[in-house]
């Protein structure tokens, strides 16, 4: 049990540490009582459960650094540069004393390090904290500080487990000390006799009268992580005189009238991944055998069977959807990272460069946003990097000097839409084809549009930088984004104005679970498309096809549409007399047509991971299991398009 508490307190300050963050990076824009209230709550919080979960030397350090805000919220220390500079160092050494696991040499070796040190002398001169830990100045204060004192009549009652769960009274009572004078009696009517008593169960009431000019909030802070005990703090004025707090009053007194301040409990639980992605599991499996109930309920016609089977698919389908809302998350879990990112990449490369968000409450299941992580980070380094001009260029050209990269996204139908973009210079698309000729990329001949050179930044080490630097230009970034996207099922658009900036889109599903597939038939074999890379269906007509700068095209209304036939891609056999059909998707930007045997219908797919064996076979992404029992294959659609083009380009170099 108390592993379980140490590695909840572990969680809740890891969230903590991400707010924190975020808090003080909006320092430089808002300054308002309310950040700098919950910067506060949050430095005292993860000290004062620091120290009761066995995390001492993170409290110790955390101590000075909650100084300093303490002096910030008085109106005593003015917000700058210097300040958030100092806070954002501290908050990073408060995430590698929470990594160390606790207590332990390496923790003692971190907090005696020179950079520790160093970081607590800063933070100690900025507030005035001597070597002893008082603050300079402290005796001109308690006149101001007098006026503003409170008295809290606080009852609490342990849960009777929570010795077990790792809570210590002692060190909430020493925490409470803290915030002023305190008076401590308890009440021990339940704790039972010698011989029946357990010493780690909790039995004892605790009675604690507390003056302080703290503030209801850091009182209710100290019990943060009891929110399963019987707590009541009631806030009243300090007393004329000193005989009223003599004694603390019994279980049994009655209350001043004053309204009853309770810790409000949390309205959420924790779920580890791991169980949710099995609950996942479960549901992909209950809507494959209700596909395979409905097929039953059609063949036998019966109408009794009939009605519970609709019945039993409007329950699977609630259930899957409600499961996956729980997988759901806001994908500003994502966009509050970056804020840090620009913020230290723009003084690195000495460049002044703002970020603007927004659609962050837009939700995307978990998985695709823990994967999302570093494509983002790779294209906004190139943005900031590449992109954006520095000072004196920008002003030359007419622009302000301050750059901006905007990342926002938006929902549509079945994708999530991200879009990068800067102000920036744009691609130079002279400078990207000379890069791709001398890397035999392309042909000095090829003609190719600006989209297609536009595709070629993400070749597997292509870059037009002229040096590498520790930010970039080593040409393994935006491969590495492409093959990220690829993999979650998505595509990725390129739009670009030289001299105006660039903007980068990207095109996701909202889910990687269950997805809407358009089933085809090749031979005896079915395949699924994803639904989200169709645009059309159309009857393949013969007398429609051409060749075209070697590719084989079909003329769809006033289009010409490059395909490819998948039989002859998958070595597959067709009948040549049967009507076939055109699958059109949209890869890269392009229209590209599937040829199939037959269009056999769309519906809920879910997806199944291939074996080890099968799972960097270009152009599947997957499998699913159909109504009838049989395993179809899941297309990846892009992957397959480039690699059929990359035959294509292969085998016309070897000609």
């Amino acid at each position: 049990m108390l592993e379980q508490a140490v590695a909840a307190f572990v969680q809740e300050a890891q969230d903590i540490l991400v707010e924190l963050e975020e808090g003080i990076l909006g320092l430089e824009t808002t300054r308002d009582q309310g950040s700098i209230d919950a910067i506060f709550r949050g430095l005292h919080t993860v000290k004062g459960s620091g120290a009761m979960f066995g995390y001492t030397r993170l409290a110790e350090f955390t101590h000075h650094f909650e100084n300093a805000f303490e002096r910030v919220r008085s109106g005593q220390l003015a917000i700058d540069k210097t300040l958030i500079d100092l806070s954002l160092a501290a908050r990073d050494r408060m995430v590698a004393f929470l990594e160390l696991g606790g207590d332990c040499a390496e923790a003692d070796a971190l907090l005696s390090s020179a950079e520790t040190q160093a970081l607590v002398s800063q933070i100690m001169a900025m507030t005035g904290e001597t070597s002893a830990g008082g603050v300079a100045g402290e005796a001109a204060e308690p006149a101001a500080n007098a006026a503003c004192e409170m008295q809290y009549q606080i009852t609490f009652r342990p849960h009777a487990d929570a010795f077990r769960n790792g809570m210590r009274p002692d060190l909430l009572l020493k925490e409470l000390e803290e915030l002023g004078e305190t008076n401590v009696t308890y009440d021990a009517s339940d704790l039972r006799p010698l011989d029946q008593l357990d010493p780690a169960e909790a039995t004892l009431t605790w009675h604690i009268i507390l003056r302080s000019d703290k503030g209801l909030e850091a009182v209710q802070d100290v019990f943060i992580f009891a929110d399963d005990a019987d707590l009541d703090i009631v806030e009243g004025a300090v007393p004329a005189t000193e005989e009223t707090v003599a004694e603390a009053p019994g279980p049994d007194a009655e209350q001043d009238s004053a309204p009853t301040q309770s810790m409000p409990r949390q309205e959420s639980i924790r779920i580890a991944s791991n169980k949710l992605d099995g609950m996942m599991d479960s549901i992909g499996e209950l809507v494959i055998a209700q596909a395979r109930l409905d097929a039953v309920a059609a063949a036998v016609s019966n109408p009794t069977l009939s009605s519970v089977v609709e019945e039993v698919e409007r329950l699977v389908l609630g259930l899957r959807d409600a499961t996956l809302a729980i997988r759901m998350l806001p994908i500003e879990t994502v966009f509050g990272k970056f804020r840090r990112v620009v913020r230290d990449l723009s003084s690195e490369l000495g460049k002044d460069v703002r970020l603007i968000t927004s659609g962050g409450e837009t939700e995307v299941d978990k998985n695709v946003i823990d994967r999302l992580g570093d494509p983002l980070v790779h294209m906004i380094r190139n943005s900031i990097d590449h992109g954006i001009e520095d000072a004196q260029t920008r002003m030359d050209a007419g622009k302000p000097a301050q750059g901006k990269v905007r990342l926002f996204a938006r929902q549509e139908g079945g994708e999530i839409l991200i879009s990068i973009e800067d102000n920036g210079g744009g691609l130079d698309v002279d400078a990207i084809r000379a890069r791709a000729i001398s890397r035999g990329l392309i042909e000095p001949t090829d003609d190719l549009s600006e989209r297609d050179l536009h595709g070629l930044i993400f070749e597997p080490g292509f870059s037009t930088a002229e040096s590498v630097s520790k930010v970039s230009g080593r040409g393994v970034g935006m491969d590495a984004v492409r093959s990220t996207i690829d993999a979650l099922g998505g595509n990725i658009d390129v739009l670009t104005q030289r001299g105006v900036g660039t903007r980068i889109t990207l095109r996701l599903p909202v889910t990687m679970a269950i997805i809407d597939g358009l089933r085809v038939r090749l031979g005896q074999s079915v395949f699924v498309v994803p639904l989200s890379s169709v645009e059309e269906c159309v009857e393949m007509d013969e007398g429609e096809t051409n060749r075209t700068s070697g590719r084989t095209v079909l003329q769809i209304r006033e289009h010409v549409v490059p395909y490819l036939d998948l039989a002859d891609l998958f070595h597959m056999p067709s009948k040549a007399d049967t009507r076939r059909r055109v699958v059109v998707v949209r890869v890269d930007g392009q229209r590209v047509g599937l040829v199939v045997d037959d269009i056999l219908g769309q519906g809920q797919t879910v997806i199944k991971s291939l074996s080890p064996y099968h799972r960097n076979l270009p152009g599947l992404g997957g499998a699913t299991i159909l109504s009838d029992g049989r395993v179809s294959l899941i297309l990846d659609v892009a992957t397959l398009v480039r690699w059929a083009q990359s035959r294509v380009t292969s085998k016309r170099k070897v000609a």
